[in-house]
């Protein structure tokens, strides 16, 4: 179904730093509790992230990843999480994160 390109504009996709990652033992699926930092204007935002077959907590600390950062609040066990981070599923639909392939500032507008 296409959409249009207003549409599109009101996806609100950014780039940011993971700075903290914790395990995330109540949620269904194996998931880990975000932390990321999308610059100034926006702040730390949390994610749950069902990552946990192809990351460690400690590969993730500090990498940069692509994510929607206007979609409302979700509870998801008793974690609220507040973007979604982006990704490719693989053959075993696991995901493979999106991120920039240079560094960029966090907080950066993807369109």
């Amino acid at each position: 179904m296409p959409i249009s390109w207003d549409d599109f504009e009101k996806i609100d996709i950014r780039t940011g730093t993971i700075v903290e990652v914790n395990d995330f033992p109540k949620a269904r699926k194996p998931a880990y509790k975000l932390s990321i930092d999308f610059g100034s204007e926006l702040g730390v935002k949390r994610s749950s992230a069902q990552i946990t077959t192809h990351y460690s907590k400690e590969e993730l600390l500090n990498r940069q990843v692509v994510a929607v950062v206007n979609f409302p609040p979700k509870q998801i066990a008793d974690f609220i999480s507040e973007c979604l981070v982006l990704g490719v599923y693989d053959e075993n639909k696991d995901v493979i994160l999106l991120q920039p392939q240079r560094s960029v500032l966090n907080g950066m507008k993807i369109g």
